[in-house]
C-alpha cells in the first residue's frame, strides 16, 4: 500500500503566462479510477500556446499531457489496460484520450476514437472542477477517470515513458502517410522543422529502414541532433538555398515529405519540396497558425501531389510508439538525448519560458 498525503501540489493556469502552484486535497477514487504519482511530464507545443495567451479560452486549467508515473490507488473494477494487459499497484502508465463513449465514433467506430467529438485529453480539460481533481500531468498526483485510456508501461525506463505520447502523434503520421506512399529503404523523405516531433518522426522513419532522409530546419544544434537520430542529409533554410540544396540531393525533389512546425510560413514551402507525383503529410498544426498560401497549378495539380493530413493519434498507435521507442533505443537511436532541460514542478513558468526560447529540444517536469 502506498501512504497517500492529504493534500498535493497542482499547477493552474490562472492568466497568460502565470502558472500558479497551489495546495489542494487529492481527490478519491471510486471502483472505476486511479490514481497516479506524477513522475515526469514533457512540455508540448501545445502547453506552451495556452500558456502564451489563451487561445483555447480554457483558463484556468492544468495543463500537461505528455506524463508518466505509478499507480498509488487502484479502482476495484480496474484490472487491465485498454489492451488487456493486467494492471496492479505499483505499475508504471502513460494515459491519452478520454473517449466520451456515447458518440458514434465511440459506438461504431472504435479504432477512430481520436476522431470522438466529446472526447477529452488529460491536460486539456478546462475549469476548476477538472484542475481541483487534478485532470493534468502538470502535478504531484493525476486521477484517471472512468473510460480513459490507459497503457501499462511497467517494462520502460522513465525518458521513453515521457516520450511515448509525442511518439505517438508520429507513429500516427506515418500510417497517415503509407496511405499514399510506399516506404522504401532507398525513399527520398524530407522532415521540415526538427522540433521534438519532427525530431522523433525522423527516428521512426529510420527505423523503418529508410537511409535517404533530409532534415531541414533553421537550427543547426537541431540539424546536428537531427543527424544523430539518423538523417543523411541536413538543410539549413537561414544559411544556404533549402529549395537548391534538396534539389541537388534528389535530383527531382523528396518522395515523401512531413511539414512538422506551426508555422504558415513553412507549410506554404513544403510544396516546392515535392517532386512531382510525390506526397506531403501534415501535423504541425494542432493549433489555429493562421492561413498559408499555395499556388493550386505549381504545387498540387501539375505536380499530382498526394496530400494528407494527421490528427493526434489512435489508441493502436500508443502501442506502436513504445515498440518504437524500444526498438530506437536498441539501435543506438539516442532518442533520450530529446530530453534536454528538466525542471522542478515549482519552477514550471521557468521551464515553459525555457521551452518559447527555443534553444532546447523536449522540456520536462518532474513531478517529484
Amino acid at each position: 500500500m502506498y501512504e497517500i498525503p492529504k493534500t498535493a501540489r497542482v499547477t493552474v493556469l490562472t492568466g497568460p503566462k502565470k502558472i500558479e502552484v497551489m495546495e489542494l486535497p487529492v481527490p478519491e477514487i471510486n471502483d472505476d479510477e486511479i490514481l497516479v504519482k506524477v513522475e515526469q511530464t514533457g512540455i508540448c507545443g501545445t502547453d506552451v500556446h495556452e500558456y502564451k495567451g489563451d487561445p483555447f479560452g480554457y483558463i484556468p486549467i492544468e495543463l500537461g499531457h505528455e506524463g508518466t508515473g505509478t499507480i498509488v490507488k487502484l479502482g476495484k473494477n480496474i484490472t487491465e489496460d485498454y489492451f488487456g494487459k493486467p494492471l496492479a499497484l505499483g505499475d508504471k502508465v502513460v494515459t491519452g484520450l478520454k473517449p466520451c463513449g456515447v458518440c458514434d465514433v465511440c459506438k461504431y467506430d472504435p479504432e477512430h476514437i481520436h476522431l470522438c467529438e466529446g472526447g477529452e485529453i488529460f491536460g486539456l480539460i478546462p475549469g476548476e472542477e477538472a484542475y481541483k481533481n487534478f485532470n493534468g500531468w502538470f502535478a504531484e498526483y493525476i486521477k484517471i477517470n472512468a473510460g480513459s485510456v490507459v497503457f501499462n508501461v511497467s517494462d520502460m525506463d522513465l525518458d521513453l515513458r515521457t516520450l511515448i505520447e509525442p511518439a505517438a502523434v508520429t507513429i500516427h503520421a506515418v500510417e497517415k502517410a503509407k496511405e499514399i506512399f510506399n516506404f522504401k529503404h532507398n525513399s527520398y523523405v524530407l522532415i521540415q522543422g526538427c522540433g521534438p516531433i519532427g525530431l522523433l518522426l525522423l527516428a521512426v522513419v529510420r527505423t523503418m529502414g529508410v537511409r535517404n532522409i533530409i532534415a531541414v530546419d533553421g537550427d543547426d544544434n537541431r540539424l546536428a541532433m537531427a543527424e544523430k537520430l539518423g538523417a543523411a542529409y541536413s538543410v539549413n533554410f537561414i544559411k544556404e538555398d533549402a529549395l537548391a540544396k534538396v534539389k541537388e540531393i534528389t535530383g527531382t525533389g523528396a518522395e515523401m515529405a512531413f511539414q512538422c512546425t506551426g508555422s504558415p510560413k513553412a507549410a506554404s514551402t513544403i510544396w516546392k519540396y515535392v517532386r512531382r507525383g510525390g506526397s506531403m503529410c501534415e501535423l504541425g498544426f494542432f493549433v489555429d497558425n493562421g492561413d498559408t498560401t499555395y499556388n493550386p497549378h505549381q504545387d498540387i495539380c501539375n505536380k499530382e501531389i498526394k496530400v494528407t493530413g494527421s490528427w493526434t493519434y489512435q489508441a493502436k498507435d500508443w502501442i506502436h510508439a513504445c515498440e518504437f521507442l524500444k526498438e530506437a533505443q536498441k539501435d543506438g537511436l539516442p532518442v533520450e538525448e530529446l530530453l534536454s532541460h528538466k525542471y522542478a514542478l515549482a519552477d514550471i513558468n521557468e521551464a515553459m519560458e525555457m521551452n518559447i526560447s527555443m534553444q532546447g529540444l523536449k522540456i520536462v517536469v518532474k513531478g517529484e
